[in-house]
């Protein structure tokens, strides 16, 4: 019998619904008397990651806040709606505690627990803390946070590092994850991915490089995952330079990608971050370019300064980043010696379970 529920809301990308699954596998080994529901976005991508993992979720409508006449009505309907809708979700599923976890969803749930006397957990999970958080921070009764914060140093309670799901770890030896992913034995892997929605420069980068560097990817395969990209264009570039990879769009296992990897190209998002630094795997990061505060930034220089990783900015054009990113994963791509001693590095830090130290926080919150 059920004692209620812990309700974790937030979503609309990957980054978002990747720790909260994490932090939900936790809590069923630890507290399988209390239910877990997302509240989750409507966007189509919490939706095909939550029914992945079986997870129990209802989407809930949310827009962002925006000083545009048109764009701020939206946003007030949809609040108000998804307040609404949140109220009946925590009052049907008898919520103990909200596991807020950041986005435009978060806003209603939070503001629809605060109004019922339901206690609220902030997890923070990016570098710069968003509007949306720091709104929900001034309503919650306990803020943790994934990683530092610079710009707002008393942001948060503690830095609990980010909780990653089970199946983004490797958990069998490099051949078995080679093996299981159709990858060929005897080659160094590089893993190239943009994380759940894909991207489109670094895709763009790596076809411009198969031209230019053919040579240097005669020891190397590669496992590309593409996003919503187009594959066609993309795998024809591989086989056109006669190189091994697999192109696949997106990949749930991420612990074969990262336990089969030597060396990765990604995107810095708080999850990717941690996921590469976790399974130990050498990574040039490139940052999000979009983002007006360019946070994901933050998430990968604490590596980098530590020489752990490399971080480069993304200048979008393949032309103009053939010679800065491009040529930080080309020297990274021909230096063993060097990969192999970023590895190492990585392997002696110490790993804590933060998805099973969050679980725990607001189990206590819930009893």
């Amino acid at each position: 019998m059920s004692d209620g529920s812990i309700v974790l809301a937030g979503g609309g990308t990957g980054g978002h619904i990747s720790p909260g699954i994490a932090i939900a596998e936790r809590l069923a080994e630890i507290a399988p008397q209390f239910d877990r529901v997302f509240a989750c976005s409507t966007r189509a991508v919490d939706a095909r990651m939550l029914e992945h993992v079986g997870a129990d979720y209802v989407p809930i409508q949310a827009e962002g806040l925006s000083p545009q006449p048109l764009k701020l009505m939206r946003f007030v309907r949809a609040f108000v709606a998804g307040r609404a809708a949140a109220r009946d979700l925590l009052a049907e599923r008898g919520a103990r505690v909200v596991i807020a976890l950041g986005g435009y969803v978060t806003g209603p749930v939070v503001m629809a627990a605060h109004s019922m006397r339901v206690p609220v957990l902030l997890v923070n999970l990016d570098a710069t803390p968003g509007k949306a958080n720091r709104l929900v921070a001034r309503r919650a009764v306990r803020v943790l946070s994934a990683c530092a914060t610079p710009s707002m140093p008393r942001f948060a309670e503690r830095i609990v590092g980010m909780p990653v799901r089970r199946v983004a770890l490797a958990s069998m030896p490099r051949d078995e994850c080679i093996a299981k992913l159709g990858l060929e034995r005897g080659f160094r892997t590089l893993l190239v991915t943009g994380a759940s929605q894909g991207a489109t420069s670094l895709n763009d980068l790596i076809q411009l490089l198969l031209l230019r560097e053919r040579p240097l990817f005669g020891e190397w395969q590669v496992l590309h995952l593409v996003g919503n990209a187009d594959r066609a264009p993309i795998e024809r570039a591989y086989r056109e330079a006669g190189v091994r990879a697999k192109v696949i769009a997106f990949l749930h296992e991420m612990g074969l990608a990262w336990g089969a990897a030597d060396l990765a190209l990604s995107r810095a998002g708080a999850n990717s971050v941690a996921e590469a630094m976790l399974n130990a795997v050498p990574t040039v990061f490139a940052p999000y370019p979009y983002h007006a505060d360019q946070h994901q930034k933050w998430n990968a220089r604490p590596y980098h300064d530590e020489g752990v990783a490399v971080l480069c900015d993304d200048l979008i054009d393949a032309e103009k980043n053939a010679p800065t990113l491009g040529a930080a994963l080309v020297a990274l791509m021909g230096d063993h010696a060097r990969r192999e001693a970023m590895r190492g590095a990585l392997v002696a830090r110490a790993r804590e379970d933060a998805a099973l130290e969050i679980a725990k926080i607001a189990l206590e919150i819930a009893r």
